[in-house]
């Protein structure tokens, strides 16, 4: 019996270690890079924003709060590259630190819903039975609403806060990760490796964390850039319907909705905040197809 365990237990890392060393996660973005420049030059601009951002204090001489009000809607010049808004601030200044706000909403409530909907998911599809039923039953009461109307209605009764949108977000978001999650569980479950591992009386929470989750990771990637775009473009409807974030904070949301007044004698306010969502929605959507490309074991064949 000591000598199946040990043999069972050998090729279970045998087996995990090939998946593992086949193809690396390194060798696959290089990949990318070198096949899908588009995609490549995506995540390089993603990245100049997210430093934008951080450094806005650098990058900008003026606040983002308070203006000047005789500079009040002055369209763009050498001193302020994208003008000003009704308040005399400037434009790009508001849009650098807008930026810190709206990536932050893309970023971490879909990373919280990945979590969420990976952990649900992975359980339901290894566990199966009851489990499975109830996971998976929340999971289709939860895409049954519109996400944008649930969202609404959670920040309705929880007012508008930068954690409450954070926490409208998650909630709509963790149950199309959990869908996904239990699929690439349910398909690595019968895997030689991973019954193996059962038949040496591996726990099941050793083997999802083991075996099956670095397995799921490439699709979690794939799957974090596409819902990234989503989380932005719901906070900005939020904020442009007045129920997501509030001032004296600065979202693109917010900046589009406080500009619309004024599109037609000082379109500025509104174009600069909604072309830097259409640029952030494009680079997250082609860097999400170029990691998919990358990843998917039925599309590489060198």
């Amino acid at each position: 019996m000591a000598l199946f365990k040990t043999k069972a237990a050998a090729v279970s890392e045998e087996l995990a270690s090939q998946i593992g060393e086949s193809d690396t996660l390194s060798i696959k973005l290089r990949r990318m890079v070198r096949r899908n420049k588009l995609a490549a030059f995506s995540g390089v601009l993603l990245a100049l924003l997210v430093l934008c951002a951080v450094f806005a204090p650098v990058l900008t001489p003026y606040d983002a709060v308070t203006g000047d009000i005789a500079q009040r809607l002055k369209p763009p010049s050498a001193a302020h590259w994208l003008g000003t808004d009704e308040m005399g601030r400037d434009v790009l200044t508001r849009l650098l630190y807008g930026a810190r706000v709206s990536l932050a909403v893309g970023v971490v409530p879909t990373l919280a819903s990945m979590i969420i909907g990976a952990a649900l998911g992975m359980a339901a599809g290894y566990l199966g039975g009851k489990a499975d039923h109830i996971i998976m039953r929340l999971a289709d009461v939860m895409l049954a609403f519109p996400s944008l109307l649930l969202a609404m209605v959670i920040m309705y009764t929880l007012g508008g806060s930068v954690l409450n949108i954070f926490l409208a977000l998650t909630l709509i978001s963790w149950a199309s990760v959990a869908r996904v999650a239990r699929s690439e569980t349910i398909s690595l479950k019968e895997s030689e490796y991973v019954e193996a591992a059962r038949s040496i009386g591996v726990r099941p929470a050793r083997i999802i964390l083991r075996h099956i989750l670095p397995n799921c990771i490439p699709s979690f990637i794939v799957l974090f850039t596409l819902n990234v775009p989503g989380a932005i473009l719901s906070e900005s409807s939020l904020s442009f319907l007045g129920i997501g974030i509030q001032l004296p904070n600065s979202s693109w949301g917010l900046m589009v909705n406080m500009g619309r007044q004024f599109l037609y004698n000082a379109p500025w306010i509104s174009l600069a905040p909604s072309a830097a969502i259409m640029l952030v929605v494009l680079c997250c959507n082609f860097l999400g197809d170029g990691l998919r490309d990358a990843l998917d074991p039925h599309l590489n064949n060198d």
